[in-house]
């Protein structure tokens, strides 16, 4: 299929998002940039939250992780369901209660403004790795597939697609991206819905014997319980999946700021119990759809590529499974790589203008605090672009593995900030609480490093970012002081 026909493809999927963006986010405020006036309907959310949790790490990564580890990243989802019954019977009832905006707010109250500037430059830190990650995955599969052949340089094809985000996010914020996230959730999963049912006639298969082989395959284990050293063990999995929901969600203002847009705390909960359901079911699509990767190529005597991130692009993208797929999975790939990161570049607008610069209490009218938003959302673009360059020259491994890696160092510093908070009450010296945060993600990363030596063959797996935390919480123990 012709590179160009792709394009005008691409090109009129964000005109449909530039539209959407005008009808729904309209002439927005700061209140409805940053919450959406908290009118957001809870279904709409829950659904668009599911495009925005996956992103474009799970559309590439996931299944072609499949060959390495089978179908054992569906622990770490079980985990999951854990950690949303946290966030939603703990962590939302006490941000609605607060009535915050940027969720990093209740530091301050808690333990004073150094406490309060850590916890969101670590959350700045954290969701711009992460989002460039995974901005990075997809605009290298938009230039292997796409923009190579067209003679378009890398940094091109980054600067257009964060244009596309900022173009229909700059005005609306949240306001617009409750909704079009519903719109790109479901390009993601038509996408690869119909991917396996291309895979499946073209093996000659009806759907049960769809089911039947993949269950039968060397693919699906799904729990590991024999070696406690290995990465995939079953409780590194569970556990480290509980409190991945629990910072990666319940602790980032991203994710936390959809929810935040709900009318009440009651919606917010209905939504986050209803998406935690689905999200399971939808990781095992896509596990299923990885299984069926490489059951088709062994079946078609096709050679695996070099890199496991590029088994889905090269069978879509090659004429492999047909000529209409690979728009489809152009579609599905942009649908869950930009689902993930508008609200993220909408999210770190919101924590930079309302934690760093305050943008309440420094800025005294409407229209300067608007004027200070539209920048910092164009500055943090800029960020983005910056990010996805630098990865682009260091990056060697599989995507999800060095997310959650990173997110592990990151997030730790923010689990044990808030568990400390909210399980003791003890106040601590304030001023001396970055050092200890900074502290532990160095101690952990030393812990990573010599694991196998030090604890007999022992490797970190997702349970890193539990590590961190603990050794966060103990830091702050360090520096308790009186009532």
């Amino acid at each position: 299929m012709s590179p160009t026909f792709i394009v005008i493809v691409i090109l009129l999927y964000f005109a449909m998002l530039v539209v959407v963006s005008r009808f729904t986010g309209g002439k927005a405020d700061n209140a409805g940039f940053f919450i959406g006036g908290h009118k957001s309907p809870w279904y709409l959310v829950a659904f668009g939250m599911i495009g925005a949790s996956l992103s474009g790490v799970t559309f590439i990564s996931i299944p072609g992780w499949v060959g390495d580890s089978q179908f054992a990243y569906l622990q770490t989802v079980l985990g999951y369901l854990v950690g949303y019954a946290v966030i939603g019977t703990v962590l939302m009832p006490m941000y609605y209660r607060m009535n915050l905006t940027s969720i990093y707010t209740y530091l301050d109250t808690r333990f004073g403004n150094s406490s309060y500037k850590t916890g969101a430059s670590f959350f700045l830190l954290s969701r711009t790795i992460g989002a460039s990650f995974r901005m990075f995955l997809v605009a290298n599969v938009l230039q292997f597939t796409v923009f190579d052949k067209m003679g378009f340089p890398f940094w091109g094809t980054v600067i257009v697609t964060i244009l596309l985000i900022w173009l229909y996010t700059f005005q609306g914020g949240i306001k617009t991206i409750v909704y079009t996230d519903v719109l790109q959730t479901v390009f993601m999963l038509a996408s690869v819905i119909i991917t396996i049912f291309i895979i499946k006639d073209q093996l000659g298969w009806d759907f049960g014997a769809l089911v039947s082989n993949i269950s039968a395959s060397e693919y699906s284990q799904i729990f590991f319980f024999d070696d406690s050293n290995s990465p995939n063990f079953f409780w590194k999995h569970f556990i480290g999946g509980a409190f991945i929901a629990i910072c990666m969600t319940g602790l980032d203002q991203d994710m936390m700021q959809k929810n935040l847009s709900c009318k009440n705390i009651g919606e917010a909960q209905k939504n986050m119990f209803w998406f935690s359901i689905s999200l399971v079911f939808v990781n095992l699509i896509f596990l299923s759809l990885g299984a069926m990767l490489y059951l088709y190529t062994g079946a078609m005597d096709i050679a695996l590529p070099e890199k496991s991130d590029n088994l889905y692009p090269m069978l879509a993208m090659d004429g492999y499974l047909g000529a209409a797929l690979p728009v489809i999975f152009i579609l599905g790939l942009i649908a869950a790589a930009y689902s993930s990161a508008d609200s993220a570049l909408t999210a770190l607008t919101t924590s930079f203008c309302i934690d760093i610069l305050g943008i309440q209490k420094r800025f005294g009218t409407e229209k300067r605090r608007e004027n200070v938003r539209k920048l910092t959302h164009l500055g943090m673009s800029a960020m983005m672009f910056l990010s996805i360059l630098f990865f682009k020259s260091v990056s060697n491994d599989s995507v999800i593995k060095e997310l959650f890696t990173i997110a592990g160092y990151t997030y730790g510093p923010l689990l044990g900030l808030y568990s400390f908070g909210m399980f003791t009450r003890w106040q601590v010296r304030d001023k001396l609480v970055p050092l200890v945060c900074i502290a532990a993600p160095a101690i952990c990363y030393v812990l990573d490093k010599n694991s196998v030596e030090w604890f007999n063959g022992y490797k970190f797996g997702f349970e890193l970012l539990l590590m961190n935390g603990v050794i966060t919480f103990v830091g702050l123990m360090g520096l308790r002081k009186k009532s």
